[in-house]
């Protein structure tokens, strides 16, 4: 499995877990359910633009994966706003975020200047989740 299909998934289980561990509130329910169908489907929305059928599907999914990170940290910004969260708690995971949305965005940027240069054919190789999209290479945004 590629390492960002991994990252994500694991992106996803971290989702779950913080949702879980809200308070039982009305306020906490209503951000942590927004949360979790934001932060779950970053996993599930990258895994489908690996399999994306040209260039401007991958693009354009690869946006979807964007606007749900972004969304995501967006719902853990007010339960620390709220003080439902302390700050501190959340810093890791909203930094991952924030490593995640940079890295699909070198991803999309790439991919659009792919398709400038070498515009599609009318055809593009699925890929297996064991290898990235060979129109994307975002190995050098990848940590050590």
């Amino acid at each position: 499995m590629n390492d960002l299909v991994s990252r994500t998934k694991q992106f996803s289980l971290r989702i779950i877990r913080l949702v879980q561990s809200l308070p039982r509130s009305s306020v906490s329910s209503v951000i942590g359910k927004q949360l979790l169908r934001s932060g779950t489907s970053v996993g599930a929305n990258y895994r489908a633009a690996c399999r994306a059928k040209s260039r401007a599907d991958f693009i354009a999914k690869m946006n979807i994966v964007i606007e749900e990170a972004d969304e995501s940290l967006y719902w853990m910004e007010l339960l620390c706003e709220a003080k439902i969260i302390p700050q501190d708690r959340l810093s890791d995971l909203m930094n991952e975020t924030d490593q995640l949305i940079s890295i699909f965005t070198a991803s999309v940027l790439t991919a659009r200047e792919k398709m400038v240069k070498e515009p599609d054919q009318g055809t593009y190789e699925t890929q297996s989740l064991d290898m990235q999209p060979t129109s994307v290479d975002t190995s050098e945004f990848l940590p050590d």
